[in-house]
């Protein structure tokens, strides 16, 4: 009796491993409630007052962003194609996900974070190319580096250095890049029928509001990664709990993300709580307490140089 009770146990921790570890519940959950956000604040909420819709939709949007993200990094399923299929409708209407796939994933080779020109995701330039760019382009780019230049310019800069970068690569024929643009026409097809042929909010809100998400999301962007001698020092931890803690799926605990890119977002708080000590060793304190301190620092101050302050030395 003992044995058979004892076994029995066994089968149902495996079954929760197994259950846990193949779909994810959470994650899909979330991905259910955050396209019904967006279905309610571009149809019924837009209707009784379109300023309310336009947040709600800001929200989705966002939150659906940092959930494609999860799917690159094999969240809920170990199928990417299956994972891809989830996220396919291209809410910010501008981000390819395969290629945001391929360029992230490349991001996260953390030797290279920061480089100038080996990682897709740097805000850094070369300090020699600075120097050749005329002063409307510095000014440019120098207001970007407020929190307020990221959150007002910072999608449109992003956006123009992002295509660019792509276009040079389909030019030079890399492999993947007009592939990915290409699989991005349909998903934003999805996304203007349902505009046309369903929603009720104006197309020029739903334009707003993507714009307004790819704002949002620069917050967490916006000093995720330093420039810093060694590859370990250059990650950041945010310990905040609020709502964009929530939206960004807890990504501002970004050390732990960079070294566990495979552990899902419900799990990162508890892995942060359980280990602080040596992730703060890990990323030499390179912290804040929340979006609020970074606000309060950051709104109109750089928090760093354009030009790589270490390129000289690091190249």
């Amino acid at each position: 009796m003992a044995d058979s009770v004892k076994t029995q146990s066994y089968i149902s921790v495996w079954k929760e491993k197994f259950y846990r570890r193949r779909f994810e519940w959470p994650t899909l959950a979330l991905l259910a409630a955050c396209y019904f956000a967006w279905g309610l604040g571009t149809t019924w909420l837009a209707t009784l007052w379109l300023p309310a819709a336009i947040v709600l939709t800001v929200l989705a949007i966002a939150l659906h962003s940092s959930l494609s993200h999860e799917m690159i990094h094999g969240h809920p399923f170990r199928s990417k194609y299956l994972n891809e299929a989830l996220v396919f409708p291209a809410l910010t209407l501008l981000i390819p996900y395969r290629r945001f796939r391929d360029t992230h994933l490349d991001h996260h080779q953390d030797a290279i974070l920061t480089d100038p020109y080996d990682d897709p995701e740097s805000n850094y330039l070369d300090p020699e190319v600075w120097a050749t760019l005329g002063p409307v382009r510095r000014a440019v780019l120098s207001f970007n580096n407020t929190l307020a230049g990221r959150l007002l310019i910072g999608p449109a800069v992003g956006q123009v250095a992002f295509m660019a970068s792509d276009w040079r690569a389909i030019r030079n024929r890399k492999p993947g890049v007009l592939s990915g643009w290409l699989w991005h026409l349909p998903a934003v097809a999805v996304v203007a029928a349902w505009l046309v042929f369903v929603a009720d909010m104006p197309v020029w809100a739903y334009l707003v509001s993507a714009y307004a998400a790819l704002a949002v999301l620069k917050i967490r962007t916006f000093l995720e990664h330093q420039a810093h001698e060694r590859a370990r020092g250059r990650t950041v931890i945010i310990e905040d709990r609020g709502i964009l803690a929530f939206l960004f799926l807890n990504n501002n605990l970004h050390v732990v993300h960079h070294m566990h890119p495979r552990t899902p977002w419900y799990k990162l708080p508890e892995l942060y709580r359980d280990n602080r000590d040596r992730y703060l060793a890990r990323n030499d304190g390179y912290r804040y307490a929340s979006y609020a301190e970074i606000f309060r620092r950051h709104l109109f101050r750089a928090k760093d140089p354009v030009p790589h302050p270490l390129w000289s030395r690091s190249k």
